[in-house]
């Protein structure tokens, strides 16, 4: 929730009210007996319909050296099926007017269509059949990988800022598997072969372990239905076991570098902090939100406030906490500094921020506005068919519920001033920081410029 940006609105009423809530029991929920799991949202408003499936299987259900492999197979997943040949999938959806994606995540996989509700049954019918009869040979194995490791390099390799991001999180984590990249590292994708994603494929793609959400003009009833003749005859099968992976705690600054050709400097700071579990007892994580918001969620916050236009220290800077997720959170600020300052300034200035939260806290204003604003993204998602279905996937997929989306806002609602100090006390010390700064590199003007071939997402 934090980390957004959102216009003032008249909504402080919210605050002391009801949040829009969905009527009687919608959404509906109802649970096939091989464990796939059927959400629908039934929203009439036009005759449109979000159909998406949630694997929960994502990069950090990788190992090292098969790094990647999630993403691969989402690429192939597209291959076509022992009954739909290679690229039917796209000409069938995009002849009922509709469009289709995929995206892979450290958490999940999903893949969505949008369509209208009389292309439902059929775009539903494909995509349960490629959840087991996904036929891809050696060949397509060989041509697609290629297409992966050249977005690695376009997004990834040939993009400072991704790099940053990379090796920031590479540093940070020792132990757990968010330390690598979703899209993998170049060597494995390099090592990979067609074996290692249909593996992925037999262990991860089964009705236990995905979530169906549908949104749109439909009926809840005639949805059940038509998932148990699409999807109930799959058998449930025996999924790996995850074992914990804990991150061992950190006794000290970790600095990294990243060299890469640049018009400037960057710098990120991230600090290991509490991810939410619980979502009625936890409070650190709600006031964690609402301190990433305080310095980064509007124009008038403090980063913005302070340093871009203040004392001109930064040209630009964020904050953002990731509490949401399967495995452990960072809050990670970054900026980059102005012209004739350097990366020590820019540091002590983003340090400088928490500091005087921590000591100072945040006045009533700024916290109101900030709540404000956290919950009116939240109602004007439901305006909107895909950002409600995401929503729901996404929380499902980490762990929780789509009954706990409210009850988060409700917490949001009664964080308190002294809590958001706590936090900004207790976690921003540097024994959890990792700090990675992008040394600028001289950029050659002739360097070829990648053009995207393929991608999917």
């Amino acid at each position: 929730m934090s980390n957004r940006l959102f216009a003032m609105t008249a909504l402080a009423a919210v605050l002391g009210g009801v949040l829009p809530a969905p009527t009687h029991a919608n959404p509906y929920e109802h649970q096939l007996k091989n464990g796939l799991r059927v959400i629908v949202l039934e929203d009439h408003r036009a005759p449109t319909v979000v159909h998406m499936v949630w694997y929960r299987a994502g990069a950090m259900d990788e190992k090292d050296g098969d790094t990647g492999t999630a993403h691969a197979l989402e690429h192939l997943m597209f291959k076509g099926t022992k009954s739909v040949g290679a690229g039917e999938f796209d000409k069938r959806v995009a002849a009922t007017g509709g469009n289709h994606n995929a995206g892979t995540s450290r958490d999940y996989t999903n893949y969505f269509q949008v369509v209208p509700k009389t292309a439902l049954a059929e775009v539903m019918a494909l995509e349960a059949d490629r959840m087991k009869n996904l036929a891809f040979d050696d060949k397509q194995f060989a041509s697609e990988i290629k297409v992966v490791m050249e977005e690695r390099r376009l997004r990834t390799d040939d993009n400072p800022l991704a790099q940053l991001n990379e090796a920031l999180r590479a540093t940070a984590f020792t132990a757990h598997p968010y330390r690598r990249p979703t899209i993998g590292w170049m060597n494995d994708l390099e090592n990979m072969t067609a074996t290692d994603a249909r593996l992925w494929y037999k262990n991860w793609y089964a009705p236990n372990n995905a979530i169906v959400v549908v949104v749109g003009d439909v009926s809840h009833a005639e949805i059940f239905k038509l998932a148990e003749k699409n999807y109930g005859k799959y058998q449930r099968i025996v999924l790996p076991v995850r074992k914990p992976q804990t991150e061992p705690r950190q006794k000290g600054v970790r600095r990294v570098i990243v060299k890469a050709p640049a018009d400037q400097a960057y710098v990120m700071m991230a600090w290991k902090v509490p991810n939410l579990r619980n979502v009625k007892q936890d409070r650190e994580p709600y006031a964690l939100d609402v301190l990433a918001a305080v310095l980064n969620g509007h124009d008038a916050a403090r980063l913005s406030k302070n340093l871009v236009r203040g004392s001109q220290i930064a040209q630009s800077a964020s904050a953002g906490y990731d509490g949401g997720g399967r495995g452990e959170a960072l809050f990670i600020m970054a900026a980059r500094p102005s012209a004739s300052k350097t990366v020590e300034e820019i540091e002590t200035a983003l340090r400088s921020e928490i500091k005087n939260i921590a000591e100072q806290g945040i006045s009533d204003e700024e916290l109101a506005r900030v709540k404000i604003q956290l919950i009116a993204s939240e109602v004007y998602k439901r305006d909107s068919l895909m950002a409600q279905a995401q929503e729901i996937g996404s929380a499902e997929a980490a762990g929780f519920s789509w009954r706990d989306i409210n009850i988060q806002l409700e917490q949001i609602k009664t964080v308190t001033a002294d809590e958001v100090q706590a936090v900004a006390k207790k976690y921003f010390a540097d024994d959890g920081l990792t700090i990675a700064v992008l040394d600028p590199q001289p950029v050659d003007p002739k360097a070829p410029k990648r053009t995207p071939v393929g991608f999917r997402h």
